[in-house]
């Protein structure tokens, strides 16, 4: 079953076309890696399918319906959350309070939504820490907050915007163990990432973007071993760990 089709998408802003005719889609129970140098057009093409950019060009699907310039709140509605590259938490809220403002989209009882807050703050090993602030939260610790609230608006299906970036190995292999369990729990996911320890070894299937359009598409291995890939982004002598 097809999630997400993605059918000639092209963004620009001014003359730049920062995404030129992307098209693809997403298989329901997938973890599809979407790869690239900087400035490839990757995290635009999550704020397109994301309503927070429109497109100049193409449609996007959802569940067989048009989704094409829907508003961030209203996509998110129907199942599709996001995080961000750069954190953005709410500073002057708790680490719980953080949560429930996205579980809210759901719930409107108090004690319902505490219940349901806690239970993704738990799933990604922060409900210790419910009661601190942001700003008292390690590097590691805001990436997990960033999950657990997108989480909280239960989604089916989850784009993660370089959420290994700046964690160490022990830290990325926690980081997969949560993304596999959400994984088996039925999550769909589309995840943008340079860190290749972590993309190669979780995907099913890889998208190489360069210069705002798809440069290849496969299997990790296929990728990996695409001449015009290691010429444009892994360079000479990369091997899957």
């Amino acid at each position: 079953m097809i999630v997400l089709e993605v059918k000639s998408v092209t963004k620009k802003f001014g003359g730049l076309e920062a995404v030129k005719d992307m098209e693809f889609n997403v298989k329901k129970g997938e973890i599809l890696g979407l790869i690239g140098p900087n400035g490839a057009g990757k995290t635009t093409l999550f704020n397109v399918i994301t309503g927070f950019y429109k497109p100049d060009k193409g449609k996007i699907y959802f569940r067989n319906r048009d989704i094409t310039g829907l508003k961030p709140e209203q996509i998110c509605r129907l199942g599709i959350a996001r995080t961000f590259q750069i954190v953005k938490p709410l500073w002057r809220l708790t680490v719980l309070e953080n949560v429930l403002a996205a579980v809210y989209l759901r719930y409107e009882d108090r004690e319902t939504a505490t219940k349901k807050a806690m239970q993704c703050l738990e799933f990604v090993n922060l409900h210790k820490k419910a009661n601190l602030f942001p700003s008292e939260l390690s590097y590691p610790d805001l990436k997990k907050l960033e999950l657990a609230r997108a989480l909280a608006t239960e989604p089916t299906l989850l784009l993660l915007d370089e959420t290994a970036a700046g964690l160490n190995p022990v830290e990325i292999e926690e980081m997969i163990k949560i993304i596999k369990k959400l994984h088996e729990n039925g999550i769909t996911f589309i995840i943008v990432e340079h860190v290749m320890k972590f993309i190669m070894n979780i995907s099913d299937r890889i998208i190489v973007m360069h210069h705002g359009s798809k440069l290849a598409e496969g299997k990790p291995d296929e990728v990996a071993n695409n001449r015009k890939v290691i010429e444009a982004y892994l360079g000479e002598g990369f091997r899957i760990a």
